[in-house]
């Protein structure tokens, strides 16, 4: 995926020269209608990545089809609400597709997205599969524990999710809002899943009232030593020791999830055809490739190995379970953190 690369450079330096020739009005006619987008060639994506995630694969997708995207971006919980207003709203959806967001917390919002089958299934693992056809896996992504290594001994640290009830833990925990981060929800119904749900209050009681800005903070909290150690997921863990923070990561001894996140197609999607292609794009083996590679991620095709990633303990996780529970465990979780 070096070409990706390559063409954010282009397209940033494209867009500086349209800038310059647009404010020294050398441009002969409007910039707007110069650059008009057919309609059939555009195409509207929700996404919670991080842009380090989405920009390269979405500007890959943009050069190899000629399709031009308008990203909005969020958190996942955001965009589903976001989703489900739109449609309550009775004027159709804004957006094409829903990519990323754990495939737990899409599964909530499933009558709001339509069924496809990927030309590509027979690749993907099965047990990464939607029966109903509603979402797509894209990654692999477990949940984790890190720590800071100045400020925390490597044998000290939890090793399981009981642990994390310890005393000793209270106001050294970062963890983000579930009801915003997507990650943070899948982490605590894992731990519900596993400790039984009357470890919500323990655990929050644990938090001392601190609860971290998003999930892009919990790893910023703990590098800092703000908070010693976070719940995170592995991909973004392996990211930043790699980029040379001072953090350790556990996974948690009595097994953790490994719940994918996907792509899912909105009902009543304006450009359903162009919301196809970029969702067949994402579980291409390019774009598996660059996950593995460049995000740390554990792809879903069952034809690309990921070298040197450690073995864990990987839990049953109830995604039934969880859709149903989702909005009581949220509002239980509100009640604990007041």
């Amino acid at each position: 995926m070096e070409r990706i690369r390559k063409h954010v450079e282009c397209l940033a330096l494209l867009a500086c020269l349209l800038m310059i020739l647009l404010l020294n009005g050398t441009a002969k006619e409007p910039i707007t209608s110069s650059l008009a987008i057919p309609e059939e060639n555009m195409l509207t994506v929700y996404t919670s990545h991080k842009e380090e995630v989405y920009g390269p694969i979405i500007k890959e997708f943009e050069e190899r089809t000629g399709i031009w995207v308008q990203v909005e971006a969020g958190g996942t919980n955001e965009l589903l609400e976001r989703i489900a207003a739109e449609a309550a709203e009775g004027e159709g959806t804004q957006g094409d597709i829903m990519f990323g967001g754990g495939v737990d917390s899409l599964s909530v919002y499933s009558s709001y997205f339509q069924s496809y089958t990927s030309t590509q299934v027979q690749k993907l693992n099965p047990d990464y599969i939607d029966e109903e056809s509603k979402w797509t896996s894209l990654s692999s992504l477990p949940i984790v524990f890190i720590y800071n290594n100045k400020l925390v001994y490597s044998a000290g640290t939890p090793r399981s999710w009981e642990e994390l009830l310890d005393q000793r833990w209270k106001g050294k925990i970062a963890f983000a809002d579930p009801r915003k981060s997507g990650t943070s929800f899948t982490a605590l119904s894992t731990m519900l899943q596993i400790l039984g749900e009357d470890s919500m209050e323990p655990f929050t009681d644990n938090l001392d009232g601190h609860i971290s800005e998003d999930s892009g903070a919990v790893l910023d909290e703990v590098i800092s030593g703000t908070r010693l150690i976070g719940i995170t997921l592995e991909e973004t863990a392996l990211k930043r020791i790699a980029a040379g923070a001072d953090i350790g990561m556990v996974y948690p001894k009595e097994g953790t999830s490994a719940v994918p996140d996907g792509c899912a197609i909105l009902a009543g999607a304006t450009h359903q055809k162009n919301a196809e292609l970029f969702l067949e794009f994402t579980i291409s083996e390019d774009v598996q490739q660059y996950l593995a590679q460049e995000c740390y991620r554990r792809p879903v095709r069952t034809d690309i190995q990921t070298k040197g990633r450690q073995a864990f303990a990987e839990i049953t996780y109830d995604i039934d379970w969880t859709g149903k529970r989702q909005k009581a465990l949220l509002k239980e979780w509100e009640a604990c953190v007041r």
